[in-house]
């Protein structure tokens, strides 16, 4: 049994280097989804438990139905549920948005989260923490993308391809390693590394089948299949 040791700084930059030699995330503009902080954070809602594509056509039928979040705040939670279908767990998904609208226009005046751009990171934190159906990810996801501030969010493929690299203990929960990522990763490689991260989880590190033949990484995995 392999006795879980915290990676060396040099070997998680330079495992980060090829990653992005392969997948140029590093490259990739970056730009909020809008200039709205709750479009991003309804927009990671709506990620929960699905696929980008169907977070996307739900975000697109939910914007397209409802002209404001003031509109989506004045439906019925059965209304925007079948407007955001295609994003799975609609009702669930659907209950939470409206809370979460309830919650941005009881505390801000206004359906809006323009304000946070002012705040310290620890209050945004504590902010969406107190929101129903806002998690580690979904925080760090708003904080990242949309706020322009240092977090790593850990999805499955992040998670996934910690693990295997002995970066995380196979046993640890997807907030430990979110926390452990921002310890081992510098400030402002986290957008590049999240995002080279989940590219390389989808193409050769995946939950199926595991290309180690065509990592650039294999020399450093642990996880590797010889013979491959």
């Amino acid at each position: 049994m392999r006795v879980f040791t915290r990676p060396s700084g040099t070997i998680v930059r330079s495992c980060l280097d090829d990653l992005d030699r392969i997948w140029r995330q590093g490259e990739r503009a970056h730009s909020p989804y809008s200039d709205e902080p709750l479009d991003g954070l309804v927009l990671t809602i709506l990620s929960q438990n699905t696929n980008d594509r169907n977070r996307d056509r739900a975000f697109a039928s939910l914007k397209a139905r409802f002209p404001s979040w003031g509109d989506v705040a004045a439906a019925g939670v059965q209304d925007i549920a079948d407007t955001i279908r295609s994003g799975g767990i609609a009702n669930i998904k659907a209950q939470r948005i409206l809370l979460l609208l309830e919650r941005v226009r009881s505390s801000f005046g206004t359906f809006s989260l323009q304000a946070m751009h002012e705040w310290e990171t620890g209050k945004i934190r504590e902010f969406l923490a107190g929101t129903p159906g806002v998690g580690a990810k979904t925080i760090a996801c708003v904080l990242l993308f949309d706020l322009g501030r240092p977090a790593f969010p850990v999805d499955t493929h992040v998670a996934r391809v910690s693990r295997r690299l002995g970066w995380a203990d196979a046993s640890m929960a997807p907030e430990e390693i979110q926390d452990l990522m921002e310890e081992l990763v510098p400030p402002r490689r986290y957008l590049e590394a999240h995002l080279n991260m989940i590219t390389h989880g989808r193409n050769l590190c995946t939950a199926r089948k595991t290309l180690c033949s065509e990592c650039p990484l294999n020399d450093r995995c642990p996880s590797r299949k010889e013979g491959q």
